[in-house]
């Protein structure tokens, strides 16, 4: 296009622009909004409804970037719908039941046209013209069927576009980004390169073979309407990770930031070093608020759970058809439909199980251990001047056991509080109600392990017959220790004296002086590796049972990923998934024996949860102002 000719189109374009934003626009004038600030929430909300746009505002009230020219980023986007569409969502769900989560679940079944772009707020309509038009003069050509081909390597699998299909494609974005940028006023770049819908990306190799199978389940000729749609996402937060709330919290401190549940929250991890255990910093999507929030109430989200759809062209061709005949396939992608022999019952399958039960380190803002709701300093709280226990508050234990060295070991050694041996219980009284019987226990020389696993077996009325094996290879990576050095644990002979039922003829794989300070990560991966399989080969010899392994927070990811047969995390993203793992949190593994290995299921109970419960002094508001 000639330029004098795009000028020329972009007076037109504008002097014929909808009505309906217009609407929009002037709707919110009247109310008061400045103009930048009111197409900022057009923008933000897709320019769909005054509702909307009026909603986003009002939330937006107190956000310190209102103000700030920042523009959103663009993509244009062609996806599939119909029934290609609803089996691409269920290799989604079953890929990541089956494997985990990679990189492609962050984002929907789509076919890139042209990636990421800005655009100013005040000309974003031009964009929504620019698509309608180009996609008219594109209906006619457009294939009736795209022709799909799958491609697999060790860290991607997809379907690569057909050249004579993607030709007429990569055409069709080139002409959408011509215009686009000469009308806007924006950089938009078209995808020229290889075409493709991604269904995998940078996964585990090994699992490389049961994604294929997976996708072999998908017709990729399946009845399918393909949709152009342009997205938009804040460009501020593109390398953060978004948390989704699971809970609503409100603020206690004037640093706290208020979240509902339902909530996106933007987190940049490389800003997290110094905030406190249990606590994220983090910015509302829904309001725009910055401040801190405990870890523990959100949950991982997608990338693209935030963004939001701005117009769409469907391209509709006459040869489409939507029935289906009776001899098309019923595919079926946990695989039962194609092998009926690989299907099983897990009863049929269960005969070892590992509980991973979480009671130190707990990510929670409130803990089942003291220090975590007193403070590291619970113990002066609890000490005569003539230095003896007594219980200042009615969480903490009503004494403490009896150890010949200095009760000061407490502090680093902490006990349970009183909620946690009732937390405690409560799961082990869970685990009875299903019928979960424990056939051996081991735990961490931490005392607040060794209560829980105790109080567990007093729920499962398995304490008189069970007795507790303390294996030193349990404990937390102790690099976390904050002591920076090996705890001074309660001896077995201390144990056993305090009425905790230890089996004292147990003699731990790892003896207490092999535990170092400050160890490195990979001599903590590999320590918890061998543990665990030593753990495994013991009881596995003894006959079929439950395995109750009480440990911390890091045990959960770094006992069962070697199970499975995962490899370790990076030292960074185990951070991270620790942070988030509850007081009690739980793990079940089931061993497979004819397939000779290991899978995590859902546990046998369900999650414990339950929120803080500040100290209250009467004087204050009662009878003092």
């Amino acid at each position: 296009m000639a330029v004098a000719e795009t000028q020329l189109y972009a007076k037109v374009s504008n002097k014929h622009r909808s009505k309906s934003t217009a609407v929009l626009l002037e709707s919110l004038l009247t109310k008061g909004f400045p103009a930048h600030i009111a197409q900022k929430a057009l923008a933000a909300t897709g320019q769909k409804t005054i509702e909307d746009a009026v909603k986003w505002l009002h939330s937006h009230c107190n956000d310190p970037s209102l103000d700030d020219p920042i523009p959103q980023e663009y993509a244009l986007y062609l996806c599939p719908t119909g029934r290609l569409h609803n089996h691409l969502q269920d290799f989604w769900k079953e890929s990541k039941r089956q494997c985990g989560k990679n990189r492609a679940h962050e984002i929907f079944p789509h076919v890139t046209l042209c990636d990421f772009f800005t655009c100013e707020d005040q000309k974003v309509e031009l964009l929504y013209d620019t698509l309608k038009r180009v996609g008219d003069s594109f209906s006619q050509c457009f294939p009736p069927s795209i022709s799909l081909l799958l491609h697999s390597s060790t860290s991607y699998l997809g379907f690569f576009i057909g050249d004579s299909h993607a030709n007429i494609l990569k055409d069709f974005a080139l002409a959408f980004s011509s215009e686009a940028s000469a009308l806007a006023d924006c950089h938009v770049k078209p995808c020229l390169k290889q075409l493709h819908l991604t269904l995998a990306h940078k996964f585990y190799p090994h699992h490389q073979k049961t994604l294929e199978q997976l996708a072999k389940c998908i017709n990729p000729g399946e009845t399918c309407q393909w949709v152009a749609a342009l997205y938009s996402r804040d460009m501020r937060f593109v390398h953060y990770q978004t948390l989704r709330a699971v809970f609503q919290y409100k603020p206690q401190n004037i640093d706290e930031l208020m979240i509902n549940t339902g909530d996106f929250i933007y987190v940049d991890p490389t800003q997290q070093s110094n905030v406190s255990e249990g606590w994220v910093i983090g910015t509302s999507h829904r309001t725009g608020c910055r401040g801190f929030l405990p870890e523990n109430y959100t949950e991982r989200a997608n990338e693209s759970d935030t963004w939001v759809k701005h117009r769409e062209y469907i391209f509709v061709t006459a040869s489409r058809s939507f029935i289906q005949t009776e001899n098309e396939p019923n595919m079926n992608l946990n695989g039962e439909a194609h092998n009926p022999n690989t299907s099983r019952s897990i009863t049929n399958v269960l005969s070892l199980q590992v509980s991973l039960c979480l009671t130190g380190q707990a990510v929670q803002r409130y803990g089942n251990k003291v220090d975590e709701v007193f403070g590291k300093s619970w113990l002066q709280q609890c000490l005569t001047a003539d230095g003896k226990y007594y219980r200042a508050d009615l969480n903490f234990p009503s004494t403490l056991p009896k150890r010949k060295e200095s009760m000061k070991h407490f502090e680093y050694d902490p006990p349970l509080s009183c909620c946690g041996i009732f937390q405690s219980r409560l799961i082990g009284e869970a685990l009875l109600d299903q019928e979960v019987t424990v056939s051996y226990v081991y735990s961490s020389p931490a005392l607040r392990c060794i209560q829980t696993a105790q109080h567990v077996l007093q729920g499962l009325k398995l304490d008189q017959k069970v007795k507790i094996r303390v294996e030193p290879g349990l404990f937390e990576w102790t690099k976390w220790e904050a002591s920076r050095v090996i705890p001074n644990f309660m001896t077995l002979t201390e144990l056993a004296e305090a009425s905790y039922k230890i089996d004292t003829s147990y003699r731990g794989n790892f003896p207490l002086s092999s535990l170092t300070p400050s160890e490195s990560y990979e001599d903590y991966v590999s320590r918890s590796s061998a543990v665990i399989k030593q753990i495994i080969t013991a009881c596995s010899s003894k006959g079929k049972g439950v395995i109750l392994i009480v440990g911390h927070g890091s045990s959960l990811a770094s006992f069962t990923r070697p199970l499975i047969g995962l490899p370790a995390r990076d030292s960074k993203d185990f951070a991270q998934v620790v942070r988030k793992i509850p007081s009690l949190g739980m793990c079940f593994c089931e061993e497979i024996k004819e397939e000779n290995k290991w899978q995590m299921v859902n546990p046998p109970v369900k999650t414990l949860t339950h929120g803080a419960n500040a100290a209250f002094n009467w004087r204050n508001g009662i009878v003092e102002d």
